[in-house]
């Protein structure tokens, strides 16, 4: 018992999902499944990437 409510709205919210209309950017989707172009000038360096959570206390010997 108990279960009309849960069931109702999985049923509300499929419905939604199956007949809602939904704007999708496929070139950006593309480009960000295949990756950006490697000669871009917005990647950042691997080194810098993490550069901010780094402990300053340790050092890289």
């Amino acid at each position: 018992m108990g279960r009309g409510r849960a069931k109702a709205k999985q049923t509300k919210v499929a419905r939604d999902l199956k007949y809602r209309t939904h704007e999708t950017d496929f070139g950006a989707l593309a480009k960000e499944l295949h990756g950006e172009d490697p000669h871009s000038s917005s990647e950042v360096e691997p080194d810098d990437e993490w550069s901010d959570y780094a402990d300053p206390r340790r050092r890289a010997d």
